[in-house]
C-alpha cells in the first residue's frame, strides 16, 4: 500500500511534534524531507507578542514561503518515490480566519485563490493531537525565543480549529494520531506503530493512540 503513497504531510498545532515525526518517516522511507521554513518568517516574533498588529504580515510571508517551496514539489518528484513535508498547504486557511480582520481575510482571499491551485495536494495527512497542556509544555521545553510569547488561549483556539478542520478533510486519508503520551524524538516503538497504521489501506478519517513500550 505505501507505493501509492507519493505525496505525504504531518500536520498538527505547533510545538506538537510534526517535524520530529516527518523526519523519522523520511529516514524510514529514504523520501525526500520537506520542513517548513517557520524560523525564517521575520514578523513572527512580533506575532506573538502583538497578534493584530503583525497578523496579516505573519500571514502573507507564510503564504508565499509555502507556495513557492511547495510549487517545486514536481520537479522533486522527479527524483524520489517519496516526499514527506511537515505541513499542508490548505492549513494555511486555519491561521488566517483565526488571525485576520474581515478586510485583511478578503484580500488574502483575492491573492490565496489565485495560487491556491498551482499546489499539489498530499495522498496521506498523518494529524498529531495532543492536549493543549502537553503542547505548551513541549513548547517551553525547546525554548525557541520567538515562541516564548505564545499564550495559552491562542494555542486553545489554534488547537479547536485544526481538529474541526481536519474532521472535516476530505482531500487525502488522514491519520489522527494522538501524542500527549509518546515523545516521538525517541519512542521508536510509537513511531512503529504510526508506520504500520501508515501501511494498511484506508479511506476518510482513522484514529490512533500510540503505546509506549
Amino acid at each position: 500500500m505505501i507505493n501509492s503513497y507519493k505525496f505525504l504531510s504531518v500536520e498538527g498545532v505547533i510545538g506538537v511534534g510534526k517535524t520530529t515525526l516527518a523526519t523519522r518517516l523520511a529516514k524510514h522511507y529514504n523520501a525526500e524531507l520537506i520542513l517548513e521554513p517557520v524560523e525564517e518568517n521575520p514578523f513572527l516574533e512580533n506575532f506573538y507578542k502583538n497578534v493584530k498588529n503583525y497578523a496579516f504580515q505573519t500571514q502573507i510571508y507564510f503564504l508565499f514561503a509555502r507556495y513557492k517551496q511547495l510549487q517545486k514539489l514536481k520537479q522533486t518528484r522527479m527524483f524520489y518515490d517519496m516526499v514527506i513535508s511537515d505541513y499542508i498547504f490548505q492549513k494555511d486557511r486555519i491561521f488566517a480566519n483565526l488571525n485576520l480582520d474581515d478586510n485583511e481575510l478578503i484580500l488574502y482571499e483575492h491573492i490565496i485563490k489565485f495560487i491556491e491551485p498551482e499546489i499539489p495536494k498530499p495522498d496521506l495527512v498523518i494529524f498529531l493531537q495532543a492536549s493543549c497542556e502537553t503542547i505548551m509544555e513541549r513548547i517551553k521545553k525547546r525554548n525557541r525565543t520567538f515562541e516564548q510569547d505564545i499564550s495559552y488561549d491562542y494555542i486553545n483556539q489554534l488547537s479547536k480549529n485544526y481538529s474541526n478542520f481536519f474532521m472535516m478533510y476530505k482531500d487525502a486519508p488522514v491519520l489522527m494520531v494522538n501524542v500527549d503520551d509518546v515523545d516521538l524524538s525517541k519512542d521508536q516503538a510509537s513511531i512503529a506503530q504510526i508506520i504500520q497504521e501508515i501501511e494498511k489501506p484506508f479511506k476518510g478519517l482513522k484514529f490512533l493512540k500510540p503505546i509506549s513500550v
